[in-house]
This record gives C-alpha cells, sequence and structure tokens, in this order.
C-alpha cells in the first residue's frame, strides 16, 4: 500500500508541474500577444487548460493564431496529465485480475 501511494503523490505531483508549466506559457502568451494584465492573462489561460474556453476577446490576430493553437495543445496537455494521475490506480487494478500460472 505504501508503494501504491507513493506511486500516486509522485504522478500527482508530476501531473500538476506540467500544468503550472503550461499556465505560465499561456499566461505569457496572452500578456505577450494581446497585452492583457497577468490576473486577466491568467484567467484566460487556465480556462483555455481546462477546456472551457477563453473569457475576454482577442483583438490581435497574432493573439487569436496563439490562443487556437494553445487550445488545441492544451486540450492534448489536459488528456496526458489525466492519464498520468489515474494510471498508478488503473495498474493496481490490473494487478488484482492479474492470474499467475501455477
Amino acid at each position: 500500500m505504501h508503494a501504491f501511494l507513493k506511486r500516486v503523490l509522485r504522478n500527482l505531483t508530476i501531473g500538476l508541474t506540467i500544468i503550472a508549466f503550461y499556465l505560465l506559457i499561456g499566461m505569457y502568451g496572452y500578456h505577450y500577444y494581446e497585452g492583457m494584465n497577468w490576473i486577466d492573462a491568467y484567467v484566460n489561460a487556465a480556462m483555455i487548460l481546462s477546456g472551457m474556453g477563453p473569457i475576454s476577446e482577442l483583438h490581435t490576430n497574432a493573439g487569436k493564431l496563439f490562443a487556437g493553437s494553445y487550445a488545441l495543445f492544451s486540450g492534448i496537455v489536459f488528456l496526458i496529465v489525466i492519464a498520468l494521475i489515474i494510471a498508478p490506480i488503473f495498474h493496481r487494478i490490473f494487478h488484482k485480475f492479474l492470474v499467475k500460472d501455477s
């Protein structure tokens, strides 16, 4: 049980680190391309990363290209992080069904 919890916490930490890293990329992109202040950039990046969609209207073509690309990429990152976090749980379930040949 101790090893299982250690794997869950390790994967959760890695997943949250990945999310934080890509959230910072999104914040920087909205700040740089759209001139948003850091709070508005955070809200937009967080909403895109979570799959909800942008909050603020985009005004520049560069900002629109960034937001579209960030949204496509964020969907993939979100799925990868969810898979990473639940992997130890499925691993444990699969071991419960493993039948050894005697």
